[in-house]
């Protein structure tokens, strides 16, 4: 007998939405800005401004979703739908590796160096545990995911806010990194500004998280639009904030080019001991990172299969309607990137073609008529224009210091197209 599916509400999908966005982006990012951006006022502006760009994609996806409201898959039924359903599969294709499974590996192999200073024994079998763990939970039922997911999102907000509140209340460090002169006008129109918002836009990816299990979400033409707009902004403020106080606590000399920001910040105000505390308490929060990217990763790959049958395997559900086998295709998948030592390879060749089909996403918005019951994101098709000519900046400045890597990443995409073709 098939099973009655459960549905999330508003706030699950909301905790995915925060999970999926606040990685490792926004404790790493800092310090490869201030090697160019030095004043405050332009660190925060490149923040406000990510913030900005990852709200009207979650005013394009709250619309977009509540078009399709029974469909889980995002970008694949997005574009499919949209544009053509070529470029839909090659969405779900790009994804299955360098959109899903290579997070995880790369959360993974995060938490093992945050870890490393306590000298853990056997970390990486720990680290193939959690993920074994992980998928087993999510291989279940909807419930269980959902309870797992804002367990560990609870735990992270909890870090977070603790984080803020000790920045808030202690006095700033002497010297800090505080820097609010009139140099900003000389720093907002360079190369470098633009390739730290390259930066930004990585520690917001995750914003569109919720719109791929909208199939999924009680009401949701009501809880899509408020899960992925209260993820967005709660993030974004979260951010800014975080970026106040490690700027507060450290001198710019400690900071600049340091990939471990937070670290380095809280170990210069408090000691080291301190720093290592903060970095047990980054490494615990990525559990509900890795969750939310395999929660929703077996999605996309189910709906996929769905509709062509080389894949058709894998778009079994169970009794619960989890797409169990594309789960563990994901896990599998993340396995083996976690072992193969490639990650930074895999990430560089498909962060071109990942950009590319986020933009297409957006772009499917033009091309889909309103729907009276849907969401209608606000000054459309001008806050869609706004991102797709920023994307295409983006997508240019990746061509150009990338080159290589990018049409590597353009030639994954052309043997998917083959197997498109072999259908």
């Amino acid at each position: 007998m098939i099973e009655t599916p459960h549905k999330i509400g508003w706030r699950t999908a909301t905790s995915l939405v925060i999970a999926n966005m606040v990685g490792t982006g926004v404790f790493t990012s800092l310090g490869f800005q201030l090697a160019a951006v030095q004043n405050t006022w332009s660190i925060l502006l490149l923040w406000v401004l990510g913030g900005l760009l990852a709200l009207i994609g979650a005013f394009t996806f709250a619309e977009l979703g509540t078009h399709y409201p029974d469909e889980k898959g995002g970008d694949y039924i997005f574009i499919s739908r949209g544009l053509h359903p070529l470029l839909g599969y090659l969405s779900a294709w790009v994804s299955l590796v360098g959109g899903f499974a290579a997070p995880v590996a790369i959360a993974g192999k995060a938490m093992e160096a945050y870890l490393s200073p306590f000298d853990i024994p056997n970390s990486r079998v720990l680290t193939v545990a959690l993920i074994l763990l992980i998928g087993l939970i999510h291989s279940v039922s909807l419930r269980q995911s959902s309870v797992f997911q804002n367990s560990t999102t609870v735990v992270k907000v909890v870090f977070v806010a603790v984080i803020l509140a000790v920045g808030v209340v202690v006095a700033p460090s002497v010297p800090n990194a505080f820097r609010f002169d009139g140099s900003y006008r000389q720093e907002v129109f360079t190369s470098p500004f633009a390739v730290s918002l390259l930066y930004v836009t990585y520690a917001y990816t995750g914003w569109n998280a919720a719109a791929y299990i909208v199939g999924e979400i009680r009401n949701p033409h009501r809880n899509l639009p408020r899960a992925l707009l209260l993820g967005t902004l709660t993030v974004t403020i979260l951010y800014v904030a975080l970026q106040i106080v490690f700027l507060k606590l450290a001198p710019i000399a400690q900071l600049s080019g340091q990939a471990d920001v937070a670290v380095v910040a809280f170990g210069s105000r408090f000691g080291e001991q301190a720093g290592r505390w903060v970095s047990v308490g980054i490494a615990f929060q990525l559990v509900a990172t890795m969750s939310s990217y395999i929660w929703i990763g077996g999605r996309v790959t189910s709906r996929m299969a769905k509709d062509f049958s080389l894949w058709r395997f894998f778009g079994h559900d169970n009794r619960y309607h989890i797409p169990v086998r594309a789960i563990w295709l994901q896990v599998g998948i993340t396995l083996l990137l976690l072992f193969s030592g490639t990650l930074e390879q895999v990430l560089l060749c498909t962060s071109f073609v990942l950009q590319l089909m986020g933009t297409l996403a957006v772009a499917s918005l033009l091309r889909t008529p309103r729907h009276p019951a849907a969401f209608h994101s606000p000054a459309r098709p001008w806050l869609q224009w706004s991102y797709i000519i920023f994307s295409l900046c983006v997508l240019g400045f990746i061509l150009i210091d990338r080159p290589v890597e990018s049409l590597i990443g353009l030639g994954i995409v052309g043997i998917g197209a083959l197997t498109y073709f072999l259908e």
